[in-house]
């Protein structure tokens, strides 16, 4: 997919995956709308984008509320005049045991990591199919090959979006419409921002190296899902040998593997943003 003069809603794009994103996106001379809930950090976006506020709207929007996820459509449909890329880039990550950590964080995971992307892809798929042009990509984890503990409710939206990327690729396939594309992205942990901390073992960190920033995301987003059309992007690329051991191996021995990698003790110094 070319993406100049391609119009583009990045959810959750005002720092982060989402802003580096936008970054890339803008240089590509795409047209871009950010939606967050954080005000500060659109406010940030407005100084940063100053020389491109003819091709930039930001906007305040709480990607969990399915009524203004179709205020903010309509919106993004006059401002650039048609939506061709939809990134559901929004999330949260509450950490911490399953026992000990409040009812409402984990609600609030589930809202913002699953029921928003199921929000905005059926707002913004019926647009796609129509015109018979689009994509649509979904932030998904590494942490969907896998069980993560004091991850558990993350891990599991992030199982299901990867879930429901793949149900939603099949239903685009059923329409008949060739020029329409889903992705599913898949970082594993991230030095920065909302993983802070949290981190591999010795031997985890060699197969799986911790991703250094998230640009390396960003690139994945614009060269691998979009212009190359691929429909699962993993970063680091050796995640994909997590999906190869699960298949082949006993469970216990995959157990045994995942604690010698360190996966069981790798959120016990996570800081997050």
């Amino acid at each position: 997919m070319k993406l100049e003069n391609m119009k583009v809603i990045i959810t959750g794009g005002a720092m982060g995956i989402g802003l580096a994103t936008a970054k890339r996106l803008l240089a590509e001379n795409a047209i871009v709308t950010i939606w967050d809930i954080n005000q500060k950090e659109l406010e940030n976006c407005k100084i940063l984008f100053k020389a491109y506020e003819n091709r930039i709207f930001l906007h305040n929007c709480d990607v969990s509320d399915k009524d203004k996820i179709h205020e903010m459509t309509q919106v993004a449909l006059t401002e650039m005049g048609g939506i061709d890329i939809l990134i559901n880039n929004a999330g949260y990550v509450a950490g911490g045991s399953l026992i000990d950590t409040d009812n409402d964080k984990w609600d609030k995971t589930i809202k913002i990591n699953l029921n928003a992307i199921v929000y905005t892809t059926k707002e913004i798929l019926p647009i796609l199919l129509k015109q018979d042009r689009g994509h649509i990509v979904n932030l998904s984890s590494a942490s969907s090959y896998l069980g993560v503990p004091d991850l558990a409710v993350y891990t599991a939206t992030k199982w299901a979006v990867w879930g429901f990327t793949e149900s939603i690729r099949f239903e685009i396939i059923n329409s008949g419409k060739k020029n329409v594309g889903i992705s599913s992205i898949h970082p594993s942990y991230l030095a920065t921002g909302m993983f802070e901390g949290a981190k591999l073992g010795f031997l985890g960190n060699l197969i799986v190296p911790q991703v250094k920033d998230h640009d390396v995301i960003a690139k994945a987003i614009v060269n691998g899902a979009l212009k190359k059309g691929k429909y699962a992007v993993r970063r680091p690329r050796s995640l994909r040998l997590s999906m190869i051991l699960r298949g082949i191996l006993p469970d216990k021995l995959f157990q045994y593997m995942l604690i010698i990698m360190g996966v069981h003790k790798s959120m016990s110094n996570w800081k997050g943003r």
